[in-house]
């Protein structure tokens, strides 16, 4: 991947189709209800994935199985009607879709909103190393952080339909690891989900100068300790030149957490910035992935330099 960025898909406007899909874990009936809903308030048609309230027959931690799972996801990419895709939740699974998909078939439908985040970050990897699209990292319409958290439902919905308005991310109480100012193409997501795809071949390598996005949830400090290093023998921030982290819920004392992202962040020489915000946490934000961006850590913020979608 060169400095440029992604191609960016159209914005989502009042009127438009949006399927919703569960590539990864089930899905509670009574959230997905209430965030179609929510979709459909914001004046837009839904149409759910046939699959997308099944479980699978052994494996209950997949909401059906993967050929239903990916058969849901690729028919909605490649209906002309549909100008988005939203990921109903996480859970684990995404990465069990990528060799079912048609990517050759996918990339011919052409540039659509894709957006789910936390296990999704598997798909958001693949959409843009074979679509080259850039893509939406925000709350997922069937749980409670976007049916019950009003906040992080209005910047999703900015970022959706007003991209314009929302290119400047930050929150109070964000903290300077490293001080710095940086410029690049956003990539990464979930922590987990990124040590994992390593040593696949068809996973990109990260930009030739790119702001590290990462998050995760429910993983100790020294599980954290384990994908931040496997990343770091990778080469994965070898090209970075600066990191915006998110949040850590669940993962064990925030002193301790910081103290395992400062030890091993600390020495990249590159700003890092640290609770930014976005991931699994209350009013999360919603980021772009594979858009040009910059970092500055004395002002808590990433500036988005062109809106997520155009």
């Amino acid at each position: 991947m060169s400095t440029r960025e992604r191609r960016r898909p159209p914005r989502l406007r009042a009127g438009d189709t949006v399927a919703v899909v569960a590539p990864a874990g089930p899905v509670p009936a009574d959230l997905l209800d209430a965030g179609i809903d929510l979709l459909r308030s914001w004046d837009l048609r839904v149409v759910p994935g046939k699959h997308v309230r099944e479980r699978h027959p052994r494996l209950n931690y997949l909401a059906g199985t993967d050929a239903d799972r990916a058969a849901d996801l690729q028919q909605a990419w490649c209906d002309p009607d549909v100008a988005g895709v939203v990921c109903a939740r996480g859970g684990y699974g995404s990465m069990r879709l990528l060799d079912h998909l048609d990517w050759t078939a996918m990339s011919n439908a052409g540039h659509k909103v894709f957006a789910g985040s936390s296990d999704v970050t598997a798909l958001h990897g693949a959409f843009g190393n074979k679509l080259d699209l850039a893509t939406v990292f925000g709350p997922m319409i069937g749980t409670a952080a976007f049916v019950e958290d009003g906040a992080a439902r209005e910047h999703f919905r900015r970022t959706l339909f007003a991209p314009e308005s929302v290119t400047i991310i930050t929150r109070r109480g964000a903290e300077a690891l490293v001080p710095g100012r940086a410029r690049g193409i956003t990539y990464g997501g979930n922590l987990a989900l990124a040590a994992a795809a390593l040593g696949a071949p068809d996973t990109a390598p990260p930009p030739e100068r790119g702001i590290a996005l990462l998050e995760d949830v429910g993983e100790d400090p020294y599980r954290l300790d384990r994908a931040l290093t496997q990343l770091l023998r990778a080469g994965w921030f070898d090209r970075a030149s600066g990191v915006a982290l998110g949040s850590w819920s669940g993962c064990g004392p925030q002193e301790d957490v910081r103290d395992v992202l400062r030890n091993l962040l600390g020495d990249l020489g590159i700003p890092v910035l640290g609770e930014l915000g976005f991931g699994h946490c209350a009013a999360q934000r919603t980021m772009p992935l594979g858009v040009a961006a910059e970092l500055d850590t004395s002002a808590q913020r990433l500036s988005v330099l062109q809106p997520a979608l155009r």
